[in-house]
């Protein structure tokens, strides 16, 4: 089920309009949206991302990746349906008409400590270079945010790369608190 949400005045903190929304159209628990209208002023809507969008995202990839690679649309087609079979795992996207102008991925997992309580990971954010700086960022950082808090999640996590530091000042702006240290190790496939 998608339900849209229209934000009629900017001055309601979002929780509050999300929860009297969510009320008027009978929002049901275990349910989530997967759609969110932001209104006039910025003119874009959040909405589960469909096969069709996927080159535009990888052309939104391909503006933050340092050599600007990114995967084949066929590969993509093929992550994007196995994506597809995992339970709370969703690639979405902000659209303003046709045009996307910002994405995420959203997976939430289920865990066996933390009292059995779910937690939330973004990944790969990217914001339209043309729309950086117009709330795209924000609000697609608040509708993961939602989401997490309707499905229980004890926290929201992301890492940023090191060198993206207008990145890291944009999440501490969101709330975002640094905390301990994100470690990866390079698995280079020959």
């Amino acid at each position: 089920m998608i339900e849209t949400l229209v934000r009629v005045q900017r001055r309601v903190p979002d929780a509050v309009f999300l929860s009297e929304a969510k009320e008027r159209i009978g929002f049901c628990a275990g349910m989530t949206s997967d759609r969110f209208t932001e209104g006039p002023k910025l003119g874009f809507e959040i909405q589960a991302a469909s096969e069709a969008d996927l080159a535009s995202i990888l052309a939104l990839y391909a503006e933050v990746e340092d050599d600007a690679r990114v995967i084949s649309i066929e590969e993509a087609r093929l992550l994007f349906a196995r994506m597809g079979n995992y339970p709370d795992y969703r690639v979405y996207v902000a659209k303003s008409g046709k045009s996307i102008v910002g994405t995420f991925a959203l997976l939430i997992m289920d865990n066996l400590a933390h009292m059995g309580a779910p937690s939330g990971v973004v990944e790969d954010v990217v914001v339209h270079r043309d729309w950086r700086g117009k709330g795209v960022g924000k609000q697609m950082m608040q509708f993961a945010m939602d989401r997490c808090r309707e499905r229980g999640c004890y926290k929201l996590a992301l890492s940023s790369n090191l060198k993206r530091e207008a990145a890291h000042r944009f999440y501490d702006g969101l709330g975002f608190q640094r905390h301990g240290y994100s470690f990866i190790v390079e698995l280079n496939q020959s």
